[in-house]
């Protein structure tokens, strides 16, 4: 069986590999492109306010790599401000941006999930919200819950757009991956990180010509129950829901009928 990558190219990239360190196939399909903002300054204009935020949270690696890649050279990590992260890989890039593990607050390795809820249920909701600021770092868009829960509990937040998503390149090497993943639903698993990728893909068949669907034996393996939600709605028969580990994933994979 091979698995199909459908994260951004450079972290799609970074998967086939491990995968296949551990004996599993796998190519890269990646199915949103991340892009820079069009406008850069609102990014130095909160590196430049780093230090009035109690926390700055960050959505996702690539929400620390862009931000981070745009960092003034005069603009220190300041002391005393808490980076939030999402998961392992949120963690890992702020790791490598050179935050220390006592300036980081991620959910507990064993988490049943990685999102923002469980940081709130695990980290955050036991301190002290009322007249904090709180800077959310992300894409063009996302979900507001973490915000709506912290201005609830007395937090002024703001956001700061690091990256773009964007539409995937169909070129002919994506193309021909599809074809025969389509034809050949058996021989191929799907493996989700996002939402947004999902809608791409579908829309992408609705929009070929001739129109093109999902066949019925189409399988996948899902990050998050909301992202296996929305691999149901899109037709895929069977979606196993999957921790976001490279450990986690090989044992998924072992263990997913064949």
């Amino acid at each position: 069986m091979r698995v199909i990558v459908t994260r951004p190219a450079a972290q799609a990239a970074s998967w086939v590999e491990a995968l296949a360190a551990h004996g599993v196939e796998a190519v890269a399909l990646p199915l949103m492109r991340i892009c820079a903002p069009l406008d850069g300054e609102p990014v130095a204009h909160a590196w430049q306010q780093l230090g009035a935020n109690q926390l700055v949270f960050f959505v996702s690696a690539n929400a620390v790599a862009h931000f981070f890649a745009m960092r003034p050279a005069d603009a220190p990590w300041p002391s005393g401000v808490l980076a939030g992260s999402t998961g392992p890989g949120t963690t890992a890039a702020l790791r490598a941006g050179g935050l220390a593990e006592a300036q980081i607050v991620e959910p507990a390795a064993d988490s049943a999930q990685f999102d923002s809820e469980t940081l709130w249920q695990q980290r955050l909701r036991q301190l002290d919200w009322h007249g904090a600021t709180v800077q959310i770092v992300r894409g063009d868009g996302g979900r507001e819950w973490l915000a709506d829960t912290l201005r609830e509990h007395g937090a002024t937040v703001n956001f700061v757009a690091a990256y773009r998503r964007a539409e995937p390149d169909w070129d002919a090497p994506a193309l021909a991956l599809l074809g025969r993943a389509l034809a050949a639903p058996a021989d191929h698993l799907w493996l989700f990180s996002s939402s947004e990728s999902i809608e791409h893909l579908t829309r992408h068949l609705a929009q070929s010509n001739p129109p093109l669907a999902l066949p019925a034996g189409a399988r996948a393996l899902a990050t998050h129950p909301r992202i296996a939600s929305a691999a149901r709605l899109a037709g895929f028969a069977q979606v196993q829901l999957v921790r976001p580990g490279v450990a986690d994933m090989v044992a998924s994979l072992q263990s997913a009928p064949s």
